[in-house]
């Protein structure tokens, strides 16, 4: 990913399909029809897998009145997957070229988030982080090889960016051994300190030289992660529905916290996607901020869904935290998700003020939900619901006038 300097120039073409190796050079961000590769869409959904682990975990932590050992230890699970995740798909949007070593290079990472997801039990439930910790360098290892892959084919200032992230990454490698070494209070202020190196990384190897990352590819490699990280949360959601209903027929109970969960989806769904974001992600500083924001928009995500399983146990007695902490595990995550998107992408597409409210106030009537107690979720539902309506309204409205303005100067 870049930070502020110049675009590289690369080619701008797919890569030639001949021979089972090939150079593993740049590609071009003017590249046309460049779109996701089904590797790709593999690797989204089997990293999918790690996310439903450690929301799973979130759920037992905060059912048992654990929510903030809970969220800390979700955080950095969370920051492990996506960050990994994240890596990979702007190296891939500037360098993939499909051959079978960049393949099996990229399954050695899907198989390194399959070890992390299998540890996610253990370094929640007993602060056990070895096999996180080896999934993860699995994952990293793997991605500094195809860096030194890319240095081997670059040259120059493209040679030396390519350096720059492979040693970092493994640099990096090292810090986090103190997650194994480290006594267990220290260990939050290792994951810290070596997150702010993890993502001083790209700073530091693109500031003088950029890779040529594609912005339509990576906007839609985004977008299709945060569907696959939805449908996760609606999968885990009417799982919980489904059990609670066949265990104690709770119709009553149930359907308020199903209806207010599905608008809620749907509502984030739409939200994310009204505005196509590619054309912001011209400049290199707009495309970094983006990039890392997204850490917020697929936790909260994620964390919706595993707010909707607390209520579900909640509201069928199998829990006993109050029905405020219960309510709190959706209306938190969704407000986060709704300010975060704005902050991220609505912002850039809304002209005036009542239009650039809209979000914020939804995320701030969304907490207010938190109070209306075995009602919550169906009330924060309703509201996201009815920030579409506005939204909608309002774009509508805007492009009456715009109409009724240009009729008006073609007829003068």
């Amino acid at each position: 990913m870049t930070s502020s300097s110049a675009p590289a120039p690369a080619s701008s073409g797919p890569p030639h399909s001949s021979g089972p190796l090939r150079r593993l050079v740049a590609r071009g961000r003017d590249e046309a029809h460049r779109v996701s590769s089904p590797l790709e869409l593999f690797f989204d959904l089997c990293f999918v897998v790690a996310i439903a682990q450690a929301g799973g975990q979130l759920v037992h932590a905060v059912a048992a009145g654990h929510a903030g050992d809970g969220i800390l230890n979700y955080a950095m699970q969370f920051f492990a997957i996506w960050w990994a995740w994240m890596n990979f798909t702007w190296f891939a949007s500037a360098y993939d070229n499909d051959d079978a070593l960049y393949r099996v290079v990229t399954l050695v990472q899907i198989a390194g988030v399959l070890v992390l997801a299998a540890g996610i039990s253990r370094a929640f439930q007993q602060h056990d982080y070895l096999l996180v910790w080896l999934g993860y360098v699995i994952m990293r290892l793997a991605m500094a090889t195809q860096w030194l892959r890319a240095a081997r084919s670059a040259e120059g200032a493209e040679r030396t960016v390519a350096l720059r992230y492979a040693y970092g990454v493994l640099l990096c490698q090292v810090g986090w051994l103190g997650l194994l070494l480290l006594p267990g209070p220290a260990r939050p202020w290792v994951f810290l300190v070596m997150a702010i190196a993890e993502m001083c990384v790209p700073l530091f190897a693109e500031k003088d030289y950029a890779t040529s990352w594609h912005p339509h590819h990576i906007a839609e490699r985004y977008g299709l992660f945060t569907i696959i990280v939805l449908g996760e949360t609606v999968a885990a959601a009417t799982v919980a529905v489904k059990g609670a209903f066949d265990e104690h027929n709770a119709l009553g109970e149930l359907l308020p916290i199903a209806a207010g969960g599905l608008l809620i989806v749907f509502s984030a769904w739409w939200i994310y996607f009204v505005v196509p974001i590619h054309g912001h992600l011209r400049t290199n500083g707009q495309a970094f901020l983006w990039g890392y924001g997204h850490y917020l928009i697929f936790s909260s995500a994620a964390a919706i869904g595993a707010g909707l399983e607390v209520t579900v146990e909640h509201a069928v007695g199998r829990t006993h935290i109050p029905t405020l902490s219960a309510s709190a595990a959706v209306t938190l995550p969704t407000a986060l998700y709704l300010l975060t998107v704005w902050a991220l992408h609505s912002r850039h597409f809304k002209v005036g003020i009542a239009q650039q409210l809209v979000l914020p106030v939804t995320a701030l009537l969304v907490i207010c939900c938190t109070f209306l107690g075995d009602w919550a979720v169906l009330a924060a539902g309703l509201v996201c619901s009815a920030a579409i309506a506005a939204g909608v309204t309002l774009t509508a409205r805007m492009v009456r006038r715009e109409r009724a303005a240009g009729a008006t100067a073609a007829a003068g």
